[in-house]
């Protein structure tokens, strides 16, 4: 290793990265930045996993030296290399809408071997990441970024965006007094309900109409567990047999016609989340 802080093909902060933990550091401490494999993903070389194994295979350089481990933070001061090719640069944070069809998995890859909604996206898009999931039957609104630091944010519980639901559901009954007690039973989930031990906080629900044994709900959540509605529903003798995501926050399905995808314009993204982004 090099000890010329001048030296023009090692940074003077990057050298700093390879110091080993009995030695002193220089002013950079080796968790300052993020994880490469985070950084290669967000740059569109492969996924997370895929730049991991890139890694333990000797594919990847810092600095001009070879990483062993993904257990390695860099910052934009280092030079990285795959295969000899020094990455690009990241592009600014974008956020697409994309109507999801039902019988698609929210995953790259399925080890059922079902179609995923990566499958059905252009192959003209950067490599994106879905922001949160939806179940293999809920359609509606999922929303894809090209940056992990916007999908984290936009995943956070303390973000407390309202996430709205169309919902049908089957419970059999066809009577006015049976309406009536399912408006009283929708109306108490504002103060939250316990099931099996577990605890799901306020959610709006509201009665639209009921078309013979099924009854069409609209209902508003902001902490979105798994599987959350169908089972408060099925608590309430309900059964999903459609759902349909409305919005996510600020950002809505609007017109978005089933499986297309449409990017969020630069200008909506800063006003809805700040400058920062």
């Amino acid at each position: 290793m090099t000890k010329n802080p001048s030296s023009n093909s090692r940074p003077p902060k990057a050298k700093s990265a390879y110091t080993k933990r009995s030695e002193a550091p220089a002013k950079k401490s080796e968790f300052a930045g993020e994880r490469i494999a985070k950084v290669l993903a967000r740059v569109g070389v492969a996924s997370r996993r895929d730049a991991e194994k890139m890694i333990l295979d000797g594919r990847v350089t810092v600095n001009g030296r070879k990483l062993t481990t993904p257990a390695f933070n860099v910052t934009d001061k280092d030079h990285i290399s795959v295969d000899g090719k020094p990455i690009g640069d990241a592009d600014p944070p974008r956020l697409w809408r994309y109507h999801k069809s039902a019988g698609l998995v929210t995953t790259e890859r399925d080890p059922e071997g079902r179609p995923t909604v990566f499958q059905k996206l252009p192959a003209d898009l950067p490599r994106l990441n879905s922001v949160g999931r939806l179940d293999i039957n809920t359609e509606g609104l999922l929303l894809f970024t090209n940056d992990g630091g916007l999908k984290r944010y936009l995943e956070l519980p303390t973000t407390g965006w309202l996430r709205r639901y169309r919902v049908r559901a089957f419970d059999g009954q066809k009577g006015k007094a049976d309406d009536k007690r399912l408006i009283s039973q929708l109306a108490a989930l504002k103060d939250g309900i316990t099931i099996d031990g577990v605890t799901y906080r306020s959610i709006d629900a509201d009665f639209e109409r009921r078309v013979g044994g099924n009854v069409w709900l609209t209902m508003a959540l902001r902490e979105g567990k798994n599987r959350e509605i169908k089972k408060v529903l099925e608590h309430l003798n309900l059964k999903v047999n459609r759902l349909i995501r409305l919005s996510f926050g600020p950002f809505q399905l609007g017109q978005l016609e089933e499986g297309k995808i449409e990017e969020v314009p630069r200008r909506i993204l800063r006003q809805q989340l700040g400058k920062q982004w």
